[in-house]
């Protein structure tokens, strides 16, 4: 590990906590109130506002103006561009949690070397919180460095599931059924990339989610890396190019969850 990280690497992801921080301040002014949902259903429980694409246009254009040579990948696909550098951001993800005025979802914000992820921000405004990380110099929360946990015993474990209306009901119970049997306290909260920064920060030991997308964790890779985390291969696995499973845990839990619910870890 080098004393100082890349000077171009750096400099993006004090921009992209800029950005980003005005973006979540954008999605806190259109913020639902609390009660029934607003928005559209995409499918099944997967809901979109006006504040993703609102977000999403608002972030792919301050990166553009900022780093006009670089790539970008959106959920909501409005901007799309190539390069060897590239962003990946999830505008709203959690947006069910948003779309009824809850506080569990988060503005997310991943650089790309390529195929590796290099850099993440992930503002969680309504909770106050805020995850960065740069690959080989730590991962933070509100300035702070975080760790995954040390717990070891399955039984004193919390490990939360992600649901997808894509995932068929027997696969979804099976998985679970397998985390409960290990005597774990099983949780949904309904944002992935919140999730897999709760297993950066210790909050959790394991996240699982049979089909999840790029952009739900790109910024979350990193933070799990430099927290010491375990990840099953998911951009090995077609987490490039569509849906593909994800595990992400604490090192000592880690193998034992993969085992359980039949996920590998290499």
């Amino acid at each position: 590990m080098s004393s100082l990280p890349s000077p171009a690497l750096a400099c993006r992801l004090e921009a992209a906590r800029a950005v980003v921080h005005d973006a979540a301040r954008l999605a806190m002014s259109m913020r639902p109130p609390p009660g029934g949902p607003q928005g559209e259903l995409k499918s099944a429980q997967d809901w979109l506002t006006e504040t993703d694409g609102a977000v999403e246009s608002f972030i792919a254009q301050r990166m553009q103006a900022l780093f006009p040579d670089d790539g970008f990948l959106g959920e909501e696909g409005g901007v799309s561009r190539t390069g060897s550098l590239r962003w990946v951001v999830d505008p709203i993800d959690g947006t069910s949690n948003y779309a009824r005025g809850r506080c569990r979802w988060c503005v997310s914000l991943g650089l790309m070397d390529g195929d590796e992820p290099v850099a993440g921000v992930i503002e969680a405004p309504a909770l106050g919180e805020v995850y960065t990380a740069l690959r080989g110099y730590g991962a933070f929360l509100n300035g702070k460095p975080i760790k995954a946990s040390p717990i070891k015993d399955p039984s004193r474990s919390m490990i939360e599931m992600g649901w997808s209306g894509r995932v068929p009901k027997p696969v979804f119970m099976e998985k679970m059924d397998a985390i409960m049997e290990l005597g774990t306290m099983p949780r949904s909260g309904g944002c992935g990339a919140l999730a897999l920064a709760d297993v950066a920060s210790g909050r959790l030991d394991g996240y699982i989610e049979i089909v999840i997308n790029l952009w739900d964790v790109a910024a979350a890779l990193p933070l799990l890396a430099e927290a010491g985390a375990v990840v099953s291969p998911f951009l090995q696995n077609g987490g490039l190019t569509g849906g593909a499973t994800i595990l992400a845990a604490n090192p000592h839990i880690g193998p034992t969850l993969a085992k359980a619910v039949s996920i590998p870890l290499e």
